[in-house]
């Protein structure tokens, strides 16, 4: 799949105001056509219908009609037959295919989603949930063999989309994780935030001058170079060509490049000994088989009375149990391979693979929620600029999506974001 590509073709949504054009087959394989399904499409017809008597919000159908409570966020329907198709085929993979191509629409996408996120637990009746075996299959395994190559193309896929692409949404920090706001600052610019998140982390790890740092996970190149400001020496470590090479750029810019040493290499690969480690929200990217792994290499590597300072994306544990065999829209289209660990799981790995256990823990899930909606703003009002650089609508569509539905998450509690202490005893 190649998300720089064009469509060529569109057609009017009725009802829906705008042209959402169509995804050209051979660059979006299977979008174009759902196929037909009566039985399935009739199911999940009636399973949404029943939903949304019970919801805090409503339908609208192609001729107007609304079903459900008009006070609530509203989800139009444009193409009915293609969306309850997709749906019943793939579950709540086709539910968000169905809003990239255009089946559904929404004046309030995020207000949708967190509705949905709210009352995940009700959406299908309980005898009908073993109906998810019929479609979910687990994640594709040449997503998740424990080959370093394959956490390399996973990376590639979504880090390596185009650097101009994520300066057009991001601060000038270029960071791409939760920041961390003052509330007492109202309106307190991003890149504010996100300096203070860093320094957050920074001082969980005990970063300071004449020490020799290790990073898991460069992105941008932010965090080692506010290390590096602060005196210490850093190793960052990353499998994204594209953010290595402008993360050098930045390094010289600030005028830390020689405290910073930059490789693209995988954690599992690296040797020394490092006063502190850090890794700004790159576990997500490892996968439950190897979580033991990845703290082992930690501990290996850190030095005695070291600190490592982890900010991690959570879910609950309850939820984690239910959900981390499936293969879900967000593997399929953002983040292949990956999966979310809770705070229990973190303390589980560390108890019976490491030296190393959690101390002091904090909160920034809500200012995760005012992140992404910080940048799906700034995302659709630079759409434009975002098409010219090759992405085509179907793109567009596809981030609007991810970006509104991980801001849902984080509004309603089902995903939280936490910075961790780790040390040994």
């Amino acid at each position: 799949m190649s998300p720089t590509s064009r469509t060529t073709s569109a057609t009017a949504g009725a009802g829906a105001g705008r042209v959402v054009p169509r995804p050209a087959e051979g660059v979006w394989p299977g979008l174009q056509d759902p196929g037909e399904n009566r039985l399935r499409m009739t199911v999940a017809r009636g399973l949404v219908r029943a939903a949304v008597r019970r919801l805090p919000m409503h339908l609208v159908w192609p001729d107007g009609s609304l079903e459900g409570d008009p006070s609530g966020p509203g989800l139009r329907l444009i193409r009915p037959e293609a969306f309850f198709t997709r749906l019943g085929r793939a579950g709540l993979i086709g539910f968000g295919e169905g809003w990239m191509v255009g089946d559904w629409d929404s004046d309030d996408l995020v207000g949708v989603l967190r509705t949905l996120t709210d009352h995940v637990e009700e959406l299908v009746p309980r005898p009908l949930r073993n109906l998810r075996r019929c479609y979910d299959r687990g994640q594709p395994r040449e997503e998740v063999a424990a080959d370093p190559s394959v956490s390399q193309e996973n990376v590639h896929r979504h880090y390596d989309l185009s650097n101009d692409l994520f300066a057009l949404f991001l601060d000038e920090s270029m960071m791409y994780s939760a920041a961390w706001f003052d509330p007492a600052r109202p309106g307190e610019p991003l890149v504010d935030a996100q300096h203070r998140k860093i320094d957050g982390i920074l001082d969980l790890a005990g970063v300071r001058a004449g020490q020799h740092v290790l990073e898991i996970g460069t992105g941008w190149g932010e965090a080692a170079i506010r290390a590096a400001r602060r005196g210490a020496r850093v190793t960052t470590l990353t499998l994204s060509v594209e953010q290595a090479e402008l993360a050098r750029l930045r390094a010289e810019r600030a005028g830390v490049s020689d405290r910073i040493t930059i490789d693209v290499r995988d954690y599992r690969e690296a040797t020394g000994e490092y006063d502190a480690v850090i890794s700004i929200e790159m576990i997500e990217a490892v996968g439950e088989r190897f979580w033991p792994e990845y703290f082992r290499t930690v501990d290996r590597l850190l030095a005695p009375g070291g600190r490592f300072g982890l900010q991690s994306i959570t879910m609950p544990h309850h939820r984690l149990r239910a959900t981390k065999s499936s293969y879900t829209w967000i593997h399929k289209y953002i983040f292949p391979g990956g999966l979310i660990p809770s705070l229990e799981a973190i303390d589980e790995t560390l108890a019976e693979h490491t030296t190393m256990r959690v101390g002091e823990r904090r909160s920034i899930g809500l200012d995760y929620a005012e992140t992404l909606h910080r940048w799906r703003d700034t995302f659709l009002a630079r759409a434009p600029e975002v098409r010219a650089l090759g992405f085509d609508e179907t793109f567009v569509r596809m981030w609007d999506f991810y970006l509104a539905y991980s801001e849902a998450g984080f509004a309603t509690g089902y995903l939280d974001d936490y910075q961790l202490a780790i040390a040994r005893p």
